[in-house]
Order: structure tokens, then C-alpha cells, then sequence
């Protein structure tokens, strides 16, 4: 089965947009659950709502192999630390990643995909 890291923004585009995950094997990076909860004016409505979506997904907390492809990453490169966690998220679990972010779309450095294209 396809395993697919979820970006912030498309964890966003999904939640604005009535987007129903079909059925594939999503995870989410601690990166993007510390971004999206951090938000300076986000209420505490959509704090919950936020919560509730991201306890729909396995969340993948940082780890040696992921700090290793980070670094690996941050050397050959010039994307943002977060940004670099998340690729390096998406290698280390043999994922697709889904974002919005032309960046990581064309970094080539991993597989990604829009959401909106996403089958």
C-alpha cells in the first residue's frame, strides 16, 4: 500500500476545502503538527478541529534516520530546516509527499504531489 506525509498545506487546503482522504496510508510530520497547532491566532474552535484531524493520521516523530536525511539535505541544499524535515520525513517512510510548496515539488530530492491531484 502507498504511504503519503501530508505537508502543512495540504493539511490546510484539505480542512478549507471538504477534501475526504481517499483510503491510502497517511502520515503526518511532528514538523507540521507543531506548525499548524502554533498558529498565533488560531481559535480555540479551530484548535479542536485541528486536533481531530490530525488524530486521523499516524504522526511520525523526528528520529536518528530522519535527523541523518535532514542533515544530508541542509548540506546539498538551500531549503528552510522545516521544509528539510519533512522531505527527510517523507524518504526515511518511503513516502509521497503532498504539498503545495513548488519548492518541495521541485526540489527533486523526493517524490511529491499536489493534494488536488492526488487520485
Amino acid at each position: 500500500m502507498s504511504k503519503y506525509l501530508l505537508d502543512t498545506n495540504s493539511i490546510i487546503y484539505a480542512l478549507n476545502n471538504g477534501f475526504e482522504f481517499p483510503r491510502y496510508n497517511y502520515i503526518v510530520s511532528v514538523i507540521s503538527e507543531i506548525e499548524l497547532l502554533s498558529y498565533d491566532k488560531l481559535s480555540s474552535n479551530d484548535e479542536l478541529i485541528l486536533k481531530d484531524a490530525l488524530s486521523c493520521f499516524e504522526l511520525i516523530d523526528l528520529t536518528n534516520d530522519i535527523k541523518e536525511n535532514t542533515i544530508k539535505i541542509r548540506k546539498t541544499s538551500k531549503i528552510k530546516l522545516p521544509d528539510s524535515i519533512i522531505i527527510a520525513t517523507a524518504i526515511s517512510n518511503h513516502a509521497t509527499l503532498i504539498t503545495s510548496d513548488r519548492q518541495l515539488l521541485n526540489s527533486n530530492l523526493v517524490n511529491a504531489i499536489e493534494l488536488k491531484n492526488l487520485k
